[in-house]
C-alpha cells in the first residue's frame, strides 16, 4: 500500500451545522452524531491517496463521530464489531479506512466484538469514553498540585446489587447477574473471571469468562483498537470490561451453548503466556494457567 500520512486539520470536515438537532446526544463538551461515512468527514481525496485506495474506503462508515462542541472538529470515530477474517474483503477495506484517517489525522477508536453491537451498547459506551477523558483530563491539569486521584475505572462508590465497588467498572451488572444465576442453579460457579493483554504494534485484548456447567466456560473476547486516540483508561482494562458486558448479554439470553471445557480454556492461556514476549507489559495472569 502507498505510504500515506499528513496532519493537515484542513481535510477533515466540521460539525455540520444541522448537529444540534441530528445530535444522538450531548456530553461534556461533545457532540455525537451517528453512522457518519467516512466522505461525510473528509474534504476529498487527501494527497499521497490513490483513486483506487480512496473510492474503496469512501464507502466505508462508522457507527459514531464525537465532536468538539466548540470547534466542531471530529474527536473520534468510533466502530463497533466483528473483527473482519484475515485476507477477507471486509478486512482490507478497514484497513484502507484506516490509512486514509490517519492522511487526513482522524482519530478512529474500534471495538472489536461478535455479541456487543453499535444499536445496543454504542451509546453506553461513547458516553462512557468521554466521561473517562474528561475525567483523565481533569487529573492531568491537577498533576503536580494535588496527589493523582484514583483511576477513573476504580472510583468506589454503590453498585447494582448494593454492595461497594468500583462503580465505573461496566461489567458490573453482569457480575451481579452471575450471583444471580448461581442461586438459581443456572451456572455452576458466581465468579466471572477475566484477563487482558496489550499487544506490541497491535490491540489491546480483553477476555471475561463464567463456568456455567462443572466442565464448561461461557467465554467472550472484545479487542479494542486506538488510532491516534486515548480513551482515558487503560484500552485492555476496558476490553476486559467489555467482554464481561458480553457475557452478560450471553446470560440474559440463555445464548449458552457454545461452551469450551475448563481445560482446554487453561490451555489457551497457557499458551497466551507463551508468548509473553510479544505484549506490552508482559503477562500478569499466570495464576489462571493452572487449572
Amino acid at each position: 500500500m502507498t505510504s500515506i500520512g499528513s496532519d493537515d486539520p484542513g481535510w477533515l470536515r466540521a460539525m455540520p451545522a444541522e448537529a444540534g438537532r441530528d445530535a444522538l446526544l450531548s456530553r461534556a463538551d461533545h457532540r455525537v452524531l451517528a453512522a457518519r461515512r467516512l466522505t461525510d468527514l473528509v474534504q476529498g481525496r487527501p494527497p499521497g491517496v490513490t483513486g483506487s485506495q480512496w473510492t474503496s474506503a469512501s464507502r466505508a462508515s462508522f457507527d459514531f463521530v464525537v465532536y468538539a462542541a466548540d470547534t466542531g472538529r471530529p474527536v473520534v470515530a468510533v466502530q463497533i464489531g466483528p473483527v473482519p477474517s484475515p485476507g477477507s474483503a471486509e478486512q482490507r477495506v478497514e484497513r484502507l479506512t484506516d490509512a486514509v484517517s490517519a492522511a487526513v489525522g482522524l482519530p478512529v477508536l474500534r471495538i472489536g466484538t461478535p455479541t456487543l453491537s453499535a444499536a445496543e451498547h454504542g451509546r453506553r459506551l461513547v458516553e462512557y469514553v468521554i466521561d473517562a477523558r474528561a475525567y483523565a483530563a481533569g487529573g492531568a491539569t491537577a498533576a503536580g498540585t494535588e496527589p493523582a486521584p484514583v483511576g477513573f475505572r476504580d472510583i468506589l462508590g454503590r453498585l447494582p446489587d448494593g454492595r461497594t465497588g468500583p462503580v465505573n467498572d461496566l461489567g458490573a451488572l453482569t457480575r451481579a447477574a452471575a450471583v444471580e444465576a448461581y442461586v438459581a442453579g443456572q451456572v455452576a460457579d458466581p465468579i466471572v473471571r477475566g484477563l487482558h493483554v496489550r499487544w506490541v504494534d497491535g490491540p489491546a485484548q480483553g477476555w471475561s469468562w463464567v463456568q456455567v456447567r462443572p466442565d464448561g466456560c461461557l467465554i467472550e473476547q472484545v479487542s479494542v483498537t486506538e488510532h491516534r486516540f486515548s480513551c482515558g483508561i487503560d484500552a485492555a482494562r476496558l476490553a476486559e470490561d467489555l467482554a464481561a458486558v458480553a457475557v452478560g448479554e450471553r446470560l440474559r439470553e440463555n445464548a449458552v451453548a457454545d461452551l469450551l471445557p475448563r481445560g482446554e480454556w487453561t490451555a489457551r492461556i497457557a499458551a497466551l503466556s507463551q508468548r509473553r514476549h510479544e505484549l506490552v507489559g508482559g503477562f500478569a495472569f499466570d495464576h489462571l494457567c493452572a487449572d
